[in-house]
């Protein structure tokens, strides 16, 4: 089983990074961080655009880990970069079958941000045929979504 975790905070050893790490404890994975990659906003075509390289690697793995910190009420800009820009590039058969979980913590979220959270990204794993896992927003939950990989 290949599993890839996409971390989209910009910090690289943060608590997305290590919530992740909890739910992946004891498997073997690769990462890769948003931050690395230039991914530019939906409508905009630029020649260094490596988008098609993160959906490359993700369609490459059994397993999609996303990952995101709670800013400004919502997930953060590189993930929903990453969403946004898969509408009218990817289509169901790309990720058909694939499972997605989805790490999101911050330091107070409301049950709302959490919900709204939840909700995109489960939209998106339907939308493209992907099998959505959940959410952990905890240790706790994370160890307890931990038993569906």
């Amino acid at each position: 089983m290949r599993i890839l975790f996409i971390n989209g905070s910009p910090n690289k050893n943060g608590n997305t990074v290590k919530l992740a790490g909890t739910l992946l404890a004891g498997k073997q994975y690769n990462t890769i961080h948003l931050v690395d990659y230039k991914i530019y906003s939906y409508g905009q075509a630029y020649g260094d655009d490596q988008f098609m390289e993160v959906i490359g690697q993700m369609e490459q793995a059994d397993v999609v880990v996303l990952g995101s910190p709670l800013y400004w009420h919502s997930m953060s800009g590189a993930v929903r970069n990453l969403l946004d820009r898969s509408y009218g590039v990817v289509s169901e058969e790309t990720f058909q079958g694939k499972k997605l979980f989805f790490v999101f913590q911050g330091a107070s979220p409301t049950k709302e941000q959490m919900a709204a959270g939840n909700y995109t990204v489960g939209r998106y794993a339907a939308l493209y045929g992907m099998e959505y896992q959940g959410m952990a927003t905890s240790t706790k939950e994370a160890q307890e979504l931990a038993k569906k990989l």
